[in-house]
């Protein structure tokens, strides 16, 4: 709940909403064990590790859900670990798409913590991609919507990779008859660390509003 704030995230009814919680680690094996499952499911499945210890170990975890079932879990690690772990299998579709897809306008962000900010702040029209790269999938996901309007807020990456994410994301989106606009947020911020430092609902509106195209 500490590392939740931290990342501003405290509306218990929106952790409870998007089904966030927490693997410690060094139990899921045994647990699972108890309740009849082979240690061979479990590797095939990829909770479990060629070394038998949990795939997810201090992690907060996202279930990644389509049409009601859950087809992935994306778990980030709040210890050293590498920062985002999916399970061995396709990502599924866009994040809570079900709730998004009738949107004509549609926020498009990299992590899911920029999405719950941005739920958190009123912006329910957000997705996530789970990353810069997005899937044939999730793209006609996207551009199923004949005109739809995507706002692309990737990160603002000092290394340029965001940026550059967005321009290729942005030319494809267009090809495919969708209008996309890229919002320029603050040099080193994506939208999560953008509400955690002080940024209020207007001031996002005021960047999307500013958005360009290509």
């Amino acid at each position: 709940m500490q590392y939740l704030a931290q990342r501003g995230l405290r509306d218990s009814a929106l952790i409870e909403e998007l089904g966030i919680g927490y693997a410690p680690g060094g139990n899921l094996r045994r647990h699972l064990a108890a309740q009849g499952y082979s240690l061979d499911l479990l590797l095939h499945a990829g909770l479990i590790d060629n070394q038998g210890r949990d795939a997810f170990c201090r992690r907060v975890i996202f279930p990644c859900r389509q049409h009601g079932q859950i087809v992935n879990l994306y778990g980030r690690s709040i210890g050293a670990a590498f920062p985002h772990r999916l399970l061995p299998r396709s990502k599924g579709g866009l994040f809570a798409w079900e709730s998004v897809s009738l949107c004509s306008t549609v926020i498009l962000v990299e992590g899911l913590f920029d999405l719950a900010a941005l739920w958190q702040s009123g912006f329910r029209n957000t997705t996530s991609a789970i990353g810069t790269h997005l899937t044939s999938a999730q793209l006609d996901q996207l551009c199923d919507q004949p005109g739809r309007l995507v706002y692309i807020a990737f990160d603002q990456d000092e290394n340029q990779s965001g940026q550059q994410a967005s321009q290729q994301l942005a030319r494809r989106l267009e090809r495919s008859g969708a209008t996309a606009r890229i919002v320029k947020l603050p040099a080193g911020h994506d939208p999560s660390s953008y509400f955690v430092a002080g940024t209020t609902a207007a001031d996002f509106t005021a960047l999307l509003a500013g958005a360009q195209r290509l």
